[in-house]
């Protein structure tokens, strides 16, 4: 009797990617596994069927060979079923092992893998701006000189454990299920540590204050995260070490504010400079610049200083300094200023001349009175 093709048995796609062809056989075998299927031989070969058609299309090897030579390709009597062979132990772990969060708990790491840690980094706008290399003390697990990190004593080596041979995971079945749990001898690190190591008490790692040097890119900004690769806690007993993220902060500027790769800043300016226009200084990261100062310019007036501002950190585009106008008016006036400045009013004018000098003063009025005019009508 010819065997059918074992897509059909899964009822799968011949693309059909690894994790659909695990789906479709953890949904036949719900339905056909002899646990549920009372003793009937014909679903027991049925079952068979479908163990044998997801042992080789969950294998690349095997699976290349079955889609270029077909059955043959796999027949070991033939020679072609030797390249590889997939323990059918495992996919059965896996599927029924997921029910439960098991996970692929034969392929998991032995000893864990050490923590990331987070270093909040405050730096200035200058520094931001211009980049620097700092020195950083962090606190962290390293791994222990006197065992280089096994836990075990000098001169002594962990043994593998006896409850689960060094899998770190023991299998327990509960009726149709097969279940993967830790193993409790070994904690799920599949080594045991008869001697341990006194400095570091079996653990493979010690308490340290770590002294880092830090280069801080030109550009970054608040938010921004600097990953230094393998400076986190170290793992247990020689496991890989965590990732240290140096978390960049910049304090508040007397001056600038930032926005992206713009900085912004209030100028104050006398109304007679203001009025009458002229040329002032203003700061920049870089030093002072002249800003013309056109006649009648008002409070709130923007002025952008193109390429004054923060190049960025990732496409290297330089930002502006916007300068924000803030009229002042003057104050502590001697006598004979506040006559001058009397004199000046008197000069402007009153009623429909006040307009010409104050035109948004005027146009406020005059909506004001608009507006109480229509109240009473």
């Amino acid at each position: 009797m010819s065997k059918r093709d074992y897509y059909e048995v899964l009822g799968v796609a011949k693309d059909a990617s690894e994790r659909d062809i695990k789906k479709a056989y953890k949904r036949l075998a719900m339905k056909y596994h002899p646990d549920r299927t009372s003793g009937d031989k014909a679903l027991e070969e049925k079952f068979k069927e479908i163990q044998e058609a997801v042992e080789i299309l969950s294998n690349e090897q095997k699976r290349a060979a079955y889609d270029q030579y077909g059955h043959a390709g796999v027949d070991p009597n033939r020679g072609g079923g030797g390249a590889g062979g997939a323990d059918f132990g495992d996919i059965f772990g896996d599927v029924f092992g997921d029910i439960f969060g098991g996970g692929r708990g034969r392929q998991q790491s032995r000893a864990r893998r050490g923590a990331d840690l987070r270093y909040n980094l405050e730096l200035s706008l200058e520094e931001a701006v211009r980049g620097k290399e700092v020195e950083i003390r962090v606190p962290t697990l390293v791994g222990c000189e006197e065992c280089d990190g096994s836990g075990a004593k000098k001169g002594s080596k962990p043994t593998t454990c006896p409850t689960c041979h060094g899998q770190g995971q023991v299998q327990m079945r509960q009726g149709f299920f097969a279940v993967q749990q830790s193993c409790p001898t070994c904690a799920g690190k599949g080594k045991i540590i008869g001697d341990p190591c006194r400095p570091c008490h079996g653990q493979g790692r010690v308490e340290k204050t770590k002294t880092l040097s830090v280069k801080i890119p030109a550009g970054v900004d608040t938010g921004d995260r600097i990953r230094l690769t393998g400076e986190g806690e170290a793992g247990e007993t020689g496991a890989t070490a965590g990732d240290l993220y140096v978390q960049v902060h910049i304090r508040e500027h007397d001056i600038f504010q930032r926005d992206g790769n713009n900085l912004y800043c209030e100028v104050p300016l006398s109304f007679t400079r203001a009025a009458l226009g002229g040329d002032i200084h203003v700061p920049t990261l870089d030093g002072k610049v002249k800003l013309k100062i056109n006649p009648e310019t008002q409070t709130g007036r923007m002025f952008r200083l193109r390429g004054k501002g923060v190049k960025s950190v990732r496409s290297g585009a330089t930002g502006d300094l916007m300068c924000k106008v803030v009229i002042e008016t003057p104050v502590n006036l001697t006598n004979k200023q506040k006559e001058l400045l009397s004199e000046l009013a008197e000069s402007m004018g009153s009623g429909k001349d006040t307009g010409k000098h104050s035109p948004k003063e005027q146009g406020f009025f005059d909506g004001v009175k608009k507006f109480f005019d229509d109240l009473t009508n």
